[in-house]
């Protein structure tokens, strides 16, 4: 996709990720500087605890509601509310309710290959 051209779901790169949970994402947008990236997570997956060296996100709720841990904390976040991620926040995302959850993640710079261990990051 280029800059000024409309792009959806449909029309954007479409990945996997979780393992046996089998969560959607589609890479909205996609350049050195900023992603933002649709995502579905089906009821009871979560990603590792993990930080960024670098990027800020914020994690926007489309549908659903989303589980947010920023350090130990968790926010239950629902459609309409987003949360921002500082680089080097520890954070870890989950769906504890029963349907899916869509949410938009926004990131500058892309968060791809800019992932910490948790551990050395409280």
């Amino acid at each position: 996709m280029s800059a000024g051209e409309p792009v959806s779901s449909a029309s954007a790169e479409h990945y996997t990720w979780g393992g046996p949970d089998h969560c959607d994402a589609w890479h909205l947008v996609q350049t050195p500087e900023f992603s933002v990236i649709l995502e579905r997570m089906p009821p009871g997956a979560q990603e590792v605890r993990h930080a960024h060296q670098r990027s800020r996100q914020f994690f926007f709720v489309l549908e659903g509601e989303l589980t947010i841990e920023l350090g130990r904390r968790p926010w239950a976040l629902r459609a309409g509310q987003g949360i921002e991620v500082a680089p080097t926040t520890p954070h870890r995302v989950s769906n504890r309710a029963t349907g899916d959850v869509r949410f938009l993640v926004i990131s500058q710079p892309p968060s791809h290959g800019d992932r910490i261990p948790a551990e050395t990051h409280g």
